[in-house]
């Protein structure tokens, strides 16, 4: 265990006043503090966490990168929203297949925001050919998947999340036994954690044994689409 921790509450405290400012020349006159208590201290993060990512699979990255690394880029993408804001207020990093398409594949996320602090597994919104091939998986390999979820559900902290469709998948037998497992948009498990938590001296410890937990269900997701794990 380290006795070194990663995130403050300044952290925290730099997104509480963004939410109430979001706009370039609030942001431009504390970007320090952006720098300061939110980038510098996720990319620490993200180097470190790369030894425990190599003991769970070599083909997940962490990319320390302050550009097109593991960290999201705190400006939003506002070209086709009606929400103008133009700064994201909490940071996500992620960690995911070197292979895979950013966010469209299996790995895992961290979330950091006022009041809504998670680690994530597993794949969020999948295209239409990347979750057709996870669901014929779960067709072809009942007992793996279910194995699998046994595995998981070991651990009282993770918890399914995503959205669903209301009805069967075209293609996919409504009477199916794993059918809520097939009608998934969302591939995703979920730990919540406080603030005070994130602060912890040993939250790099409990995020890496989160991820571990976890580790069966992004496998699972790998072999789905052809990905080594």
């Amino acid at each position: 265990m380290t006795d070194k921790a990663y995130f403050s509450q300044q952290l925290f405290d730099f997104f509480r006043d963004l939410r109430r400012n979001n706009d370039k020349p609030w942001f431009e006159a504390n970007k320090q503090r952006y720098i300061a208590d939110v980038r510098d201290p996720c990319i620490r993060f993200i180097t470190d966490f790369g030894e425990h990512l190599r003991g769970i699979s070599e083909y997940l990255l962490a990319n320390p990168s302050t550009v097109g690394g593991s960290l999201f880029r705190i400006y939003r993408d506002v070209r086709f929203s009606r929400d103008k804001r133009p700064y994201k207020t909490a940071a996500g990093i992620q960690f995911n297949h070197v292979l895979g398409k950013k966010v469209h594949s299996p790995g895992f996320y961290l979330h950091l925001g006022p009041g809504e602090v998670f680690a994530g597994a597993g794949i969020w919104r999948p295209d239409s050919k990347a979750v057709r091939a996870v669901r014929q998986a779960i067709v072809d390999r009942p007992d793996a998947w279910r194995r699998m979820l046994a595995a998981v559900t070991e651990s009282a902290e993770l918890q399914f999340g995503g959205e669903s469709l209301k009805r069967a998948p075209r293609d996919f037998d409504p009477d199916h036994p794993l059918i809520e497992d097939l009608k998934r948009k969302d591939y995703l498990l979920f730990r919540n954690f406080s603030e005070q938590q994130a602060c912890a001296p040993d939250f790099m410890e409990v995020f890496a044994e989160t991820c571990r937990d976890a580790s069966p269900m992004v496998a699972f997701l790998a072999k789905a689409l052809d990905l080594n794990y």
